[in-house]
């Protein structure tokens, strides 16, 4: 269709939607686990059973707070972009495994995998024009 050809001179305007919306949403999500505490920091953290790590739970769901609030900042404006959606990624395949090991199966986990298969993607397209770390 016409109307959608010269869609594609907007990549990178394309690329800002989706960073500014996955990051405010990361950080949305992130905020409240970061100020749970370490209570709530070792319910996040016991995860890590799922690929075999069962110490330090505190530990880990400090990271996983960290990672998704801070993560979804520096996602937002395209800073240390690709290793930050490694971390996300990584994040989300273990919640993912964990959703599965709890019993939830692919429903329970689809949300996990979803951003897990957008953050894989972006990893190689890169964080776009508008981005600190435009290349």
């Amino acid at each position: 269709m016409a109307i959608f050809e010269n869609l594609s001179n907007y990549k990178n305007l394309g690329l800002l939607i989706i960073r500014i919306g996955l990051g405010a949403m990361f950080i949305y999500h992130g905020v409240p686990k970061l100020a749970g505490g370490p209570e709530h920091w070792v319910k996040i953290g016991s995860a890590m059973k799922a690929v075999g790590i069962d110490y330090a739970p505190a530990f880990w769901g400090f990271m996983a707070a960290v990672t998704e609030t801070f993560g979804g900042l520096l996602l937002l404006i395209g800073l240390l972009f690709r290793p930050v959606c490694i971390l996300l990624l990584i994040n989300l395949i273990v919640a993912a495994l964990m959703h599965f090991s709890k019993g939830a199966g692919l429903e329970g986990a689809a949300h996990a995998i979803e951003d897990a298969i957008v953050f894989l993607g972006l990893i190689f397209i890169g964080p776009g024009l508008y981005s600190i770390d435009k290349k």
